[in-house]
């Protein structure tokens, strides 16, 4: 994509300013302490801007009541809540809800605003709420829409989590909401979202640190306080950060498979030449807190005359012995210009079956939300990586 920039018309810098959202408790004290805060008042004001930020899902300094107007003030001059415009959402004949979200760093207010895809699937008993990582993907899956994006960059911790900030907002699951009726949403007496899974857009394990960060906010008991075992790392593979990752968070996690043979993943998903099958699956096998209670999800999506041979199914049994693991099969959700079709159901079924026989549960995996694009590998946005000669031009007077 052409960019033309006229730097002699350039407007002047925007102001830069920090988001508290995504901030941790100690980064709480640390913003505090910059606006010249009293040490003994610090704790007490973090305290409070966290159950704003993460229980109330304030966006608004003037709403926090509890907090005398001068600090309000001062916040305001320093520091956004930052949540993105929300460019589209889409609801399903099925209940799946999508968002096309809109960011902007305020840290790099001269950056243009990149977009995600985040999706809700409601069922009676959970509302799972699946979140991107990145804009783009570096991995090229070749099943996988989001990979024919190339990576525009990753997204911060703050924008991870707001977008579980944005789908409670939209879905009423704060005190006062409403909850949308132009949908199935979870019955009364459960949150709108129960569960997240870090399967949208761009690969997690390539964006560490910030959803790290992310998770570890989401699973806080005095905020937005989801259960470790309702959060869901999916990753392509990435071997050398799925102990860590295990170590610091202690969230579940899913793998996503796709084929049983070195050199057909190596196709399918070719960060399998960098990491083959026999060290993902020694990675998963030592995975921390990995038992029978705490089974790691293999995610394998069903290809027609690809990966859906009988033959497959009894080599991914052998594959996956000793590791305690549950199977999701994916039936193939397609999407333009894919050159792959999804397996039929009758195959599907003989598939399941004898992963069932050995042992493993291996639910399929009902398609949700394919008449919106929402379906598991059908997320895109139009977000485009800018050239780097562009993206320092737009930084001259930041």
């Amino acid at each position: 994509m052409a960019i033309t920039l006229d730097l002699a018309a350039a407007k002047p810098a925007a102001e830069k300013k920090q988001s508290l959202i995504g901030m941790d408790r100690a980064q709480l004290s640390e913003a505090l302490a910059s606006l010249g805060l009293p040490e003994k008042q610090i704790r007490m004001r973090v305290s409070q801007l966290w159950n704003w930020l993460y229980v109330n899902g304030v966006t608004d300094f003037d709403d926090m009541l509890n907090i005398a107007k001068g600090l309000r003030d001062q916040l305001k001059e320093k520091f956004v809540l930052n949540r993105p415009e929300i460019v589209s959402e889409q609801v399903s004949t099925d209940g799946t809800r999508k968002w096309l979200f809109r960011f902007t760093d305020p840290a790099q207010p001269h950056m243009p605003p990149v977009d995600v895809e985040t999706v809700y699937i409601p069922e009676e008993d959970r509302g799972t709420l699946c979140v991107s990582s990145q804009v783009g993907c570096t991995l090229t899956c070749t099943f996988c829409h989001t990979g024919t994006q190339k990576l525009v960059r990753n997204l911060t911790a703050g924008e991870i989590v707001s977008q579980v900030l944005m789908a409670r907002e939209r879905l009423g699951d704060y005190a006062g909401g409403t909850r949308p009726t132009d949908g199935v949403v979870p019955k009364e007496g459960l949150r709108t979202v129960t569960n997240v899974v870090m399967m949208g857009m761009g690969e997690p394990l390539y964006n560490t640190e910030n959803v790290k960060r992310a998770m570890l906010l989401m699973a806080d008991g005095d905020g937005i306080s989801l259960s470790k075992r309702r959060i869901t790392l999916s990753t392509s593979g990435v071997v050398p950060a799925i102990a860590e990752i295990g170590e610091e968070t202690g969230v579940m996690l899913a793998i996503s498979l796709h084929a049983v043979r070195d050199e057909l993943r190596d196709i399918l998903v070719p960060i399998n030449k960098k990491y083959p099958l026999a060290e993902l699956l020694d990675a998963c096998r030592n995975y921390p807190g990995v038992s029978n209670a705490r089974r790691i999800t293999f995610e394998y999506v069903m290809l027609k005359g690809i990966n859906d041979s009988i033959a497959d199914a009894k080599a991914l049994v052998r594959l996956l012995d000793g590791i305690p693991a549950k199977i999701n099969l994916i039936p193939f959700n397609p999407w333009p210009g894919s050159e792959y079709e999804c397996s039929s159901w009758a195959q599907i079924e003989k598939f399941a079956d004898v992963v069932n026989i050995a042992g493993y549960a291996s639910p399929v995996r009902t398609p949700r939300g394919r008449d919106i694009f929402a379906a598991c590998g059908q997320l895109k946005s139009e977000s485009e990586r800018m050239k780097k000669k562009d993206r320092d031009a737009l930084q001259v007077g930041s």
